[in-house]
């Protein structure tokens, strides 16, 4: 099983970046995925998430309006769409697949995760 992050980097507040999560050895179509992020000296934090046959999303309240969580079931991919951004968005990105959500905020429910992704917002 495996989960790749890419899309970070360094950008100006105001501007947008797109993460992307790659996923591999089981079946992504059937799983809930979402997006988490950890600042330095700061516990990691569910960002959004998305379910798998409805496609229901949810988000932190924080991001609510400039993120916008997606997923391509042909591509095996579940995407990040971060606009608006703002130094406190500064983060580690992780994805994360569960195939069973009954609380999208809980790290526990994840069966899978990440190495995480870098963006960092600074003019």
């Amino acid at each position: 099983v495996q989960l790749v992050e890419s899309g970070g980097g360094l950008v100006q507040p105001g501007g947008s970046l797109r993460l992307s999560c790659a996923a591999s050895g089981f079946t992504f179509s059937t799983y809930h995925m979402g997006w988490f992020r950890q600042a330095p000296g700061k516990e990691r934090e569910f960002v959004a998430a998305i379910r798998w046959g409805s496609g229901t999303k949810n988000y932190q309240d924080s991001v609510k309006g400039r993120f916008t969580i997606s997923r391509d079931n042909a591509k095996n991919t579940v995407y990040l769409q971060m606009n608006s951004l703002k130094p406190e968005d500064t983060a580690v990105y992780y994805c994360a697949g569960a195939r069973r959500l009954d609380n999208s905020f809980d790290m526990k429910e994840y069966n899978y995760w990440g190495q995480g992704t870098q963006v960092t917002v600074s003019s």
